[in-house]
C-alpha cells in the first residue's frame, strides 16, 4: 500500500502516545444527561477521553479545517499563533521552520486521527468532511491509520446550489465526506427510511392481487451453467442471455416463477423477461447512495439560516440534516457520538433532533479549541434544549519527570487508577486509602507498603492490589497475603 510522506511525518507518527494525560475539570452543568462539551485542544482532550471511551464511540463525525490558505486557524502559513510555534517546536523540532501549509496540516491531523481510531468502537465508523484542498492527502493518511481495507466510501455532498460567477476556474458545488469503519467486516450501515418518492415507483399494471410492484433485470453479470437456457415469451419470441451473462435462476426455478405470475414480459407480452419485486416484500428501508443532494440533506445556506434563527452568528456551520443522515446510517438509540472539531455544535443539535424523532438516548461529546466553545457551541446546544456538562482541560496526571503531578487532587488520582484497573467508576469510601473492590479484589493506594499500612486495611477480600511508592515486604510475604504490589508512578497505566 503506498504511503504519503511529508516534512515532519517521522515526528508525529507516534506522537499520540506521548501526549500527556490531562484531567477534565467540570465548570458547569445544564441538566444531568451525560453529554459533554469540552473546551480545549482536541489532541489533549481526546487523550483525556481514552480511559473511559476507548473502543466505545459508535459514530465519529469531524469537520476539520479544510486548509484553504484563507481560514483563520492556527496552522496557516501566515499565522504566527504562539500555540502553533510551541507545538511545532516541541514536536517537529528545528525542521518545523520549513514546513509548508500542507505539512503543518498533516502534522496536525495525524496524531488526532490516531487517537480517534483508538476511541472508535469495533462496530463503529468515522465520517470526515473535507474539500479538494486536502482530500487526497487525507485519504492517504486515513488508509494508513484505519487501514485501506476499512475504507467504506467517499460521499459527495452538494453544499451549495447557485454557481459562483466570480470563480476563477470552475464553481465548486460539493464537499467530500470520507467514511471509514473501525472494522469493515463487522460494521454495517443502517438502512434509511423509505421515501414516498421511492414507493411511488411501484405500480400494478396487471392488477396483481399482491399489490404494487417493480420489474427487475433477470440477468446476472457472470456465467452460471444452471442459468444458460432459452426463455420463450408469450408471443413465441426466443430469449437467450447475452454472451458473458446468464439468467439469475435455473430453468426449474424460472417455471416456478412463471406459474406464480412473477415474470413480466411487458403489457403487450413482447418484452424481454423481467422479474416482479413487490413493495410488500421490499426490506423496510433503503441503502444510502454516495451522492447526497441538497434537496435531501440541505446545504451551507440552510446551516447558516438555522443559526440565524437561534440568534447565533457563525461563518461555516453544517446543516443539521446532513449530520442527522450520518447518525441515521451509523448509530442506534443508545450510541455515543463524538465530534472533536465541534465548531457551532451542529453535531449535538443533530443528536438532539434525532433523539426527539425516534425516542433515542444517544449521547454526544463535543470538543472545541476556540474561545467561542461556551458562547456559541454550548449556547446553541442550550437554546435547542440540550443538556450537557461543560469541561475545561485540567491538570496533567504526570509532570515533566513522569512523577505524579503534585497539583492533582488525590481523589482524581484514585478515580484514574481505579477506572484503569476495573473499567468502573470510583466511589469515595469511608475507609482511608481504599479505591474500591471489584471481583473480590480490593484496591489500595499508600505512600509506603509496610506492616504498618497493612494494619490499616479493614476490607477483607480474596486478593489485594496495592499502589505505593515503595514496599518493605518480601516477595514471599506479598504472595502469602495475596498482594500485588504496583509501584507509583511507574506501574500506573499510561494511555
Amino acid at each position: 500500500m503506498p504511503n504519503l510522506n511529508w516534512l515532519g511525518k517521522d515526528k508525529v507518527v507516534t506522537y499520540h502516545q506521548k501526549v500527556p494525560f490531562h484531567f477534565l475539570d467540570k465548570k458547569f452543568s445544564i441538566g444531568n444527561s451525560g453529554n459533554a462539551i469540552i473546551h480545549g485542544d482536541n489532541l489533549i482532550a481526546l487523550k483525556s477521553l481514552l480511559p473511559r471511551y476507548e473502543n466505545k464511540i459508535k459514530c465519529i463525525y469531524i469537520d476539520p479545517p479544510y486548509n484553504t490558505g484563507n481560514e483563520n486557524w492556527i496552522y496557516n502559513d501566515n499565522v504566527s499563533d504562539p500555540r502553533l510555534q510551541k507545538w511545532i517546536g516541541q514536536v517537529v523540532g528545528k525542521e518545523g521552520e520549513d514546513l509548508t501549509r500542507h505539512d503543518k496540516w498533516l502534522c496536525m491531523m495525524y496524531p488526532r486521527l490516531r487517537l480517534l481510531q483508538k476511541l472508535l468502537a469495533n462496530d463503529g465508523a468515522i465520517f470526515i468532511s473535507i474539500d479538494d484542498n486536502e482530500q487526497a492527502a487525507l485519504k492517504f493518511i486515513c488508509d494508513e491509520i484505519f487501514g485501506a481495507s476499512n475504507f467504506v466510501c467517499n460521499v459527495i455532498w452538494e453544499k451549495k446550489y447557485s454557481p459562483q460567477n466570480d470563480a476563477k476556474y470552475l464553481s465548486d458545488s460539493h464537499d467530500f465526506i470520507l467514511v471509514y469503519a473501525k472494522d469493515k467486516k463487522i460494521w454495517r450501515p443502517n438502512l434509511l427510511p423509505r421515501t414516498d418518492e421511492m414507493n411511488a415507483r411501484y405500480k400494478n399494471p396487471d392488477n396483481d392481487p399482491r399489490g404494487v410492484w417493480q420489474s427487475d433485470n433477470c440477468l446476472r453479470k457472470d456465467v452460471q451453467p444452471s442459468g444458460l437456457f432459452t426463455i420463450t415469451t408469450p408471443i413465441g419470441r426466443k430469449c437467450d442471455p447475452p454472451a458473458g451473462t446468464s439468467w439469475r435462476f435455473s430453468q426449474q426455478k424460472y417455471f416456478e416463477l412463471l406459474a406464480d405470475n412473477r415474470i413480466w414480459f411487458g403489457a403487450d407480452g413482447k418484452g424481454v423477461p423481467r422479474i416482479k419485486r413487490f413493495l410488500s416484500e421490499v426490506q423496510g428501508g433503503s441503502v444510502s447512495k454516495t451522492i447526497w443532494l441538497r434537496d435531501e440533506v440541505e446545504d451551507n445556506q440552510k446551516g447558516k439560516r438555522e443559526l440565524r434563527e437561534l440568534d447565533i452568528l457563525f461563518d461555516t456551520p453544517k446543516p443539521t440534516a446532513l449530520i442527522e443522515k450520518i447518525l441515521k446510517l451509523s448509530t442506534d438509540k443508545n450510541s455515543i457520538v463524538l465530534d472533536s472539531f465541534a465548531g457551532s455544535g451542529t453535531t449535538a443539535h443533530a443528536v438532539i433532533n434525532l433523539n426527539q424523532q425516534d425516542g433515542g438516548n444517544r449521547k454526544f461529546i463535543l470538543i472545541e479549541l476556540n474561545d467561542y466553545a461556551e458562547n456559541i457551541t454550548a449556547e446553541r446546544v442550550k437554546r435547542v434544549g440540550g443538556e450537557f456538562n461543560f469541561y475545561e482541560i485540567g491538570e496533567k496526571l504526570f509532570d515533566e519527570d513522569e512523577f505524579i503531578n503534585d497539583a492533582v487532587p488525590l481523589e482524581k488520582i484514585f478515580e484514574y487508577i481505579y477506572f484503569s484497573e476495573t473499567g468502573k467508576n470510583y466511589v469515595p469510601s469511608a475507609e482511608k486509602n481504599l479505591l474500591g473492590v471489584d471481583n473480590d479484589t480490593a484496591y489500595y493506594f499508600f505512600e509506603t507498603l509496610s506492616w504498618t499500612t497493612l494494619a490499616e486495611i479493614k476490607t477483607r477480600a480474596g486478593n489485594y492490589v496495592i499502589y505505593a511508592e515503595s514496599c518493605n515486604l518480601s516477595d514471599n510475604e506479598l504472595m502469602k497475603y495475596k498482594i500485588t504490589y504496583k509501584q507509583i508512578p511507574f506501574d500506573i497505566r499510561r494511555y
